[in-house]
């Protein structure tokens, strides 16, 4: 009786103060595991003059890094983004859910509110191993500097950016990534690539125990924050 009542007291308190919150603390709910509760500390998105932040959910550690528009995209087949050209588009804070087109397709994102309750199960593959070999540091499709051993991943639908926990059907292992890059797409090579529903990093890939075999089954849910009393 008492998990039930704390249950409504909770519904009831997402409907008066709503659920999309950029900065403080805040507890992050799991939509779909229940009883799950995760805490947030720090900031979550860079704004206008930051360069660097950092923030916690749970055991997680999340360090974001504004990088330098004169950075390659890891992802260069973007041609535009919201109509502009990309840097521009993220010069202006304008890619979170915005339309953007490769390769003469165009996507459109969700929107913030149905990421909330996002859920789907699919192939992910890995990406950004061949960062290291190159001179310059990489940027994604945010604004935020490529760390392959970081846990970031790429989707072609989610905001940017937007915390996913990933986990892998075939060992059971789950972490929590931010998503912050478009992807992945259908490559010259392998169109089928393009089906995958989301391209992890490295570091990710490691933690899940897919880097070898290179691809993996998974189930990717968003968390959804709450602010915390």
């Amino acid at each position: 009786m008492i998990s039930i009542i704390r249950l409504l007291l909770i519904a009831a308190y997402l409907i008066v103060s709503g659920c999309s919150v950029v900065k403080g603390t805040y507890a992050v709910l799991s939509g779909t595991v229940k009883g799950t509760v995760w805490v947030l500390k720090g900031t979550y998105t860079l704004t206008k003059g930051t360069t660097k932040l950092v923030y916690h959910i749970g055991k997680f550690t999340f360090e974001v890094v504004r990088a330098p528009l004169s950075w390659p995209l890891t992802h260069d087949e973007i041609e535009v983004i919201d109509g502009l050209p990309v840097k521009e588009a993220i010069r202006q804070g304008r890619v979170k859910n915005a339309p953007y087109t490769v390769k003469g397709r165009r996507y459109i994102p969700m929107t913030v509110a149905k990421a909330q309750t996002y859920r789907e199960s699919g192939v992910a593959s890995w990406y950004g191993e061949e960062t290291r070999r190159q001179k310059d540091g990489h940027m994604t499709a945010n604004g935020e500097a490529f760390n392959p051993k970081a846990f970031t991943a790429a989707h072609k639908y989610l905001p940017l950016p937007t915390n996913v926990m990933v986990t892998n059907l075939e060992n059971g292992r789950s972490i929590i990534v931010r998503v912050n890059d478009r992807g992945p797409f259908p490559s010259q090579h392998n169109p089928r690539s393009g089906k995958r529903i989301i391209d992890l990093s490295l570091g990710a890939a490691k933690k899940l125990g897919f880097h070898k075999k290179g691809l993996a089954r998974v189930k990717v849910e968003a968390i959804r924050f709450k602010k915390e009393t």
